[in-house]
């Protein structure tokens, strides 16, 4: 064989394994990766998810933090404010899961008892009042903490005529992670048994749910914590929390 007969096939050989590469990068770019919508809690904004849309996107989800006016309308309005905004961000045929906090659960809670999201993925809730609140019955008894507070928050009270309290059993995969760190005794006197400050243990159940976990977290601060970001990709990809069932409720 002569050198141009050799210098030919490896050309062949080079052009080859250059196409094979070309081609498993142009399938790996556009494989479908899964979408996460982000809600936050009353008062706040997409900032205080931001730990929660960083450890995701490392993990290789398509995050959507969807920050929305909380503190000026019913939980019915932000509810289709919100998702409506957020659900077109999402890849039409990818699977949508999310991660909420606080309010935001109730608003998904508040949306899928009018729609339905027919790729809807698994969620997982920090903190969420699915009972109602106990602090929020007590905030209404103090008129001007009460003038004060935000329509949404005074939806989100444990009577039967409230938002959660109306909403019924989920019908979902939903994973819940319920702090029991109270940061300001003085201000949640009102609530009744561990807390994580603002909802008790509790008040964060709800039936159909598919895990429950109880960590050493605040509620101010939960989406922060190392801890929790590990459950929330271990039930997203799982379907359940990977802490034993000894350890849930330390």
């Amino acid at each position: 064989m002569n050198k141009s007969t050799i210098l030919l096939s490896l050309l062949i050989l080079v052009g080859a394994a250059a196409s094979k590469t070309n081609a498993d990068t142009t399938t790996e770019s556009s494989a479908k990766v899964d979408c996460v919508i982000l809600l936050h809690g009353l008062g706040r904004s997409g900032l205080s998810m931001k730990a929660v849309e960083w450890r995701l996107e490392k993990t290789g989800y398509h995050v959507v933090n969807q920050s929305y006016p909380s503190t000026k309308h019913s939980i019915e309005d932000l509810a289709q404010l919100a998702l409506g905004e957020a659900l077109p961000k999402c890849e039409s045929d990818t699977k949508i899961h999310f991660v909420t906090h606080s309010l935001g659960g109730i608003l998904l809670r508040q949306y899928l008892s009018e729609h339905s999201i027919s790729n809807m993925g698994r969620t997982v809730m920090l903190g969420p009042p699915n009972q109602g609140s106990m602090l929020a019955d007590y905030i209404q008894t103090v008129r001007l903490a009460n003038d004060l507070q935000p329509e949404a928050g005074r939806q989100l009270g444990t009577k039967g005529d409230s938002v959660p309290q109306k909403l019924g059993p989920v019908d979902f995969e939903l994973g819940i992670i319920a702090g029991n760190r109270n940061w300001r005794p003085m201000v949640s006197l009102p609530l009744d048994g561990p807390s994580d400050g603002t909802v008790t243990v509790e008040e964060t159940k709800i039936d159909g749910m598919t895990d429950f976990l109880e960590l050493p977290a605040t509620h101010t601060t939960m989406m922060w914590q190392a801890a929790v970001l590990d459950e929330i990709i271990a039930f997203l990809e799982s379907g359940h929390f990977s802490a034993s069932d000894a350890d849930k409720t330390k």
